[in-house]
């Protein structure tokens, strides 16, 4: 009986074992399209995996995929079109894992404006944020309605894409994301209305997705936390309203209107197979690519996303 008593005492005595650590670049500051990823952290997913997961913003959007390509980071959340033209730039990046996998993404026009149809933006201005794919983006759209980019005059608003349609600067804007800019507009007054850009011509993508340096990253360690944020999108889809509560209390700048309405457009839209992949879409959006001039070769899926849990 002592012998037994001393070992439980040494072995309350003995420390825990070591979690694993992972640092986590964000796209941008924490909102609701990063819900799986902090209901983990809240709920203990990463914990229950081994994990002690830093979650970052960053200082700079445009950074994180190429401190991730440096090895200054394990994961950084990206998204799926501009992975391909990093690749081919010759960033050693890869997708390890989706988090959103719809495209939200849209052009946006005011609901009682003149834009009605895309044939209308003919002689109009647009409004974007980040050049180069928008532009691909653009031309399938427009090009489907006998409009190209010579009929419009593009303009950039930097990330005031919602404030300068509402201001009248331009009639239209790309790049605004249907789950946060519709819900902006509509919450001071303003309706809008969006074109959804898989419905006109161009093909479906995962929007925000987990990329990776492919020659550094601990395949294990990166199967772990997609574990951990299915896990977490589980109960995310099980429980709406708790979840949402878990994730509002992480900060007080998140409980407002504006990003509970997101949470509830947002959450369907969470991939449920983190790990998992569709080939043919990202061989169909290198293609895509291909065809609009914005690269000059295709690359295998091989080359672009990759399965670590058959690792």
């Amino acid at each position: 009986m002592k012998k037994l008593i001393t070992a439980i005492a040494l072995l309350a005595a003995a420390p825990a074992w070591a979690q694993d650590k992972m640092t986590v670049l964000l796209d941008w500051f924490v909102n609701p399209d990063h819900g799986p990823i902090i209901v983990a952290q809240e709920n203990g997913y990463f914990a229950e995996q081994g994990l002690e997961v830093e979650i970052v913003p960053p200082a700079d959007p445009s950074a994180p995929p190429r401190l991730v390509a440096a090895g200054q980071a394990d994961l950084a959340v990206s998204y799926q079109p501009q992975l391909h033209l990093q690749i081919h730039e010759g960033l050693p990046l890869k997708r390890v894992g989706t988090l959103v996998a719809t495209p939200l993404n849209c052009l946006l026009v005011l609901e009682d404006g003149p834009i009605k149809t895309l044939a209308d933006l003919k002689g109009k201005k647009i409004g974007f944020s980040v050049a180069g794919v928008e532009e691909a983006i653009l031309t399938a759209m427009l090009n489907a309605h006998g409009v190209s980019l010579d009929d419009i005059e593009m303009i950039n608003v930097n990330f005031s894409l919602s404030p300068s349609l509402m201001t009248g600067q331009v009639d239209a804007v790309i790049g605004a994301f249907r789950n946060f800019e519709l819900n902006q507009m509509e919450i001071e007054g303003v309706a809008g209305r969006c074109f959804y850009i898989e419905e006109e011509g161009v093909p479906p993508y995962d929007e925000l997705i987990y990329v990776a340096n492919p020659e550094t990253m601990d395949a294990d360690k990166v199967a772990r936390f997609l574990a951990a944020t299915e896990k977490a999108t589980q109960y995310i889809v099980n429980n709406p309203e708790k979840s949402w509560e878990v994730f509002a209390a992480t900060s007080p700048e998140l409980q407002d209107e504006l990003n509970a309405r997101a949470w509830v457009d947002t959450l369907p839209r969470f991939a449920l197979r983190p790990a998992g992949f569709d080939a043919g879409r990202y061989a169909r959006f290198e293609a895509f690519l291909k065809d609009a001039g914005m690269i000059d070769s295709i690359n295998p899926v091989s080359a672009i996303t990759i399965d670590v849990t058959a690792q």
